[in-house]
């Protein structure tokens, strides 16, 4: 059954607050990295401040490999950046964005 409610004029500005296919993709990919608890948990962690693998493995209490392999996926998707200071590797949130999107979700979870 279809409801055709809508004038033509209002279809258009409906269909003109749809973003194109290949936008939406981008979206999609971007809310993934949300999607995963432990990313979560390291990106609630570097809103607080810049932290080592190291460090990270500690107070979140997750072995190395894991948060490694989840800040690579982070790195790769411009989420966080990196600086090195010896053989210590600092990760810090580069995008404040990301920071507003983690403090809404988590002040609207339920």
């Amino acid at each position: 059954m279809i409801c055709l409610t809508v004038n033509e004029q209002q279809e258009s500005f409906v269909r003109g607050c749809v973003p194109p296919n290949g936008i939406l993709a981008s979206a999609a990919d971007y809310f993934f990295i949300f999607s995963d608890r432990t990313r979560l948990k390291i990106l609630c962690a570097l809103c607080s401040m810049e932290l080592c693998v190291g460090d990270l493995s500690y107070i979140l209490s997750l072995n190395q490999t894991t948060i490694s392999h989840q800040l690579k996926l982070l790195r790769d998707n411009g989420i966080v950046g990196c600086r090195r200071y010896g053989k210590i590797v600092f990760y810090r949130i580069v995008n404040e964005s990301v920071e507003r999107a983690i403090t809404l979700g988590v002040e609207n979870a339920v």
